[in-house]
C-alpha cells in the first residue's frame, strides 16, 4: 500500500521568505481574522495564520464564505483576509458585492492557477479571467513579479484599503514559482507492486501567487 507524505510535498514548505513577509505585513496592520480554502500555493501562509496566537482563522467550506466572514470582521470592530486558489474567485462573484456595497476593506491573497503550463487544464478557464473578473468586482488589481517587492507592495497596499477614503482600491502581486506537480508527489513515493507506479512524467507547473486588497468606496 502506497503512502504519501502529504507534508513533505506541500508545495509551499520551503518557501520562507515571501509567505513569511507577507503575514508579517497582515499583522502590523492589525489584521486579526483569516479565512481560507486550502491550497498548496499558499499551504505556508495558511500555516503561519494557523499557529498565530494572535490571529483567528477560519477554515472556510467554500470561496464564496469568505466575503460574509469578512464583513461580519468589520461590523465586530476586526480586520481581515481571505486566502483562496484562482479558481474560488469564481464562487465569489456574487457575494463579494457586499463589500462593495457595505464599503468594507478585505485583504484577498489568490494562489493563481492555470498559467505558465499547468499541469491541469481544468485550472484554465478561470484563471484566465482571474485579473478581470476581479476588477469587474470592483477590485484593481496590480501584480508583482519579484519576490523582493512583496513586503512593499503589500504594506502600501493594506494602507490603501484600511486608511479610509471615498475609493474604492485593490492591489495584487504575483510571483512565479516552480512547484512540484501531484504526479511529482506521487512519483517520489514507493508503489507497490511496481506496476502501480504512474509511467508518464509530469508536465511542470508553476503557481502565481496574487495579493488583493480592497477598499470598497462608499455607496
Amino acid at each position: 500500500m502506497a503512502e504519501w507524505n502529504v507534508e513533505q510535498h506541500t508545495h509551499s514548505a520551503s518557501q520562507a521568505g515571501w509567505p513569511d513577509r507577507l503575514h508579517a505585513v497582515l499583522k502590523r496592520h492589525a489584521i486579526k481574522q483569516v479565512g481560507y480554502v486550502a491550497d498548496n500555493g499558499i499551504a505556508r501562509l495558511i500555516d503561519l495564520c494557523e499557529r498565530d496566537n494572535d490571529v483567528t482563522e477560519v477554515a472556510l467550506s467554500s470561496e464564496a464564505e469568505g466575503p460574509g466572514l469578512v464583513l461580519g470582521a468589520a461590523l465586530g470592530g476586526d480586520r481581515a483576509a481571505l486566502l483562496m486558489q484562482s479558481s474560488g474567485v469564481g464562487n465569489c462573484i456574487n457575494t463579494f458585492s457586499i463589500l462593495k456595497n457595505c464599503a468594507i476593506p478585505c485583504v484577498l491573497v489568490v494562489s493563481m492557477r492555470g498559467e505558465s503550463a499547468d499541469f491541469n487544464p481544468w485550472q484554465v478557464p478561470m484563471g484566465s479571467i482571474t485579473e478581470p473578473v476581479l476588477k469587474l468586482c470592483g477590485f484593481q488589481c496590480y501584480r508583482i513579479d519579484n519576490e523582493a517587492d512583496v513586503e512593499s507592495i503589500t504594506d502600501a497596499a493594506c494602507r490603501m484599503a484600511f486608511g479610509g477614503g471615498d475609493m474604492q482600491v485593490a492591489m495584487s502581486e504575483s510571483m512565479l514559482m516552480q512547484l512540484p506537480t501531484p504526479l511529482d508527489c506521487i512519483r517520489s513515493t514507493a508503489r507497490w507492486p511496481p506496476s502501480q507506479a504512474p509511467a508518464a512524467s509530469a508536465m511542470p507547473s508553476s503557481s502565481v501567487v496574487r495579493t488583493v486588497v480592497s477598499m470598497a468606496g462608499s455607496a
